[in-house]
């Protein structure tokens, strides 16, 4: 499997692919051949294969930015989980879907996740969205991407079926700024790729500023990302009758998943599913 990461280009939130050069080291371009970054690009994907990497669990060196026995290890054992939130069930039973969801259920119809949210995995989360370190994105996006092809779901023979678009979590503007980038995004464009499914990065937008999911008690959750997302208008018409997959990093409670797939659903997505690297394990 090529777990290797991405181009320097698209690990810079900050870089503009459209930019046009149009001198370099001072000279004027050519005359008769037109100037852009194609050539700069192409340059710039051989650098990854060039220069030394490390593994990002086990700092290995190689070329990859997850070795093959940490894949081995941690991402290709996968127990039973519930079809709607993602959360471990037990192996036997015939059920689909945890108690929890069967006695209250989510407004998103499926949880497809990489792995549970605990050591060594966590550490990949949480250097992606605190440490800034962009190029952990893609290879996110392959666990996710692995996962979506693990079908018939772990467990049964129930056949899954794949969104027809994506859209990230949208950060608050105050969030964004200080980070610099949206997680979210920034696997929602690679996985894009990889399952050759458009991705919509202004799908939604969250309208007031929240507080940390992770700071707050369980029963807390709900409240705070209650009526925190919007459809901007002129993507109102966008996702009626359409299948709609959200991506995210970790999961943890599912407040705010339920809570922009509860906006999806009110302009008339027919099906929402979630993509996410990580699944939060209750206490």
């Amino acid at each position: 499997m090529d777990l290797k990461s991405s181009k320097p280009a698209a690990a810079s939130p900050q870089a503009k692919p459209g930019t046009a050069y149009r001198a370099v080291a001072g000279k004027p371009a050519r005359p008769g051949k037109p100037a852009g970054p194609g050539w700069l690009q192409r340059l710039l994907a051989q650098v990854p294969q060039l220069l030394p990497s490390s593994c990002a669990l086990c700092g290995a060196a190689g070329r990859e930015t997850l070795c093959a026995p940490c894949h081995k290890r941690f991402y290709t054992r996968q127990h039973r989980r519930c079809i709607q939130c993602a959360l471990p069930m037990p192996v036997t039973g015939k059920e689909l879907r945890c108690g929890a969801c069967l006695k209250d259920r989510p407004a998103f119809d499926a949880t497809i996740v990489a792995t549970d949210y605990f050591a060594p995995s966590d550490q990949l989360a949480l250097a992606l969205k605190f440490g800034g370190d962009l190029r952990l994105a893609p290879l996110l996006a392959r666990l996710i991407f692995d996962a979506t092809r693990r079908n018939p779901v772990p467990g049964s023979d129930v056949q899954l079926p794949m969104p027809t678009l994506l859209a990230p979590v949208p950060l608050g503007l105050a969030r964004l700024q200080e980070r610099g980038f949206n997680q979210a995004l920034e696997i929602a464009r690679p996985l894009g790729k990889l399952m050759d499914i458009p991705v919509h990065p202004r799908l939604l937008e969250r309208k007031k500023e929240t507080e940390a999911q992770s700071a707050l008690p369980v029963g807390a959750r709900v409240r705070n990302v209650r009526s925190a997302f919007a459809l901007p208008f002129a993507a109102m018409d966008q996702v009626r009758g359409l299948h709609v997959g959200i991506v995210d990093d970790v999961m943890t409670t599912g407040a705010t998943l339920n809570e922009v797939a509860i906006v999806l659903k009110r302009h008339g997505a027919r099906r929402v599913t979630n993509l996410v690297f990580a699944r939060t394990l209750p206490v």
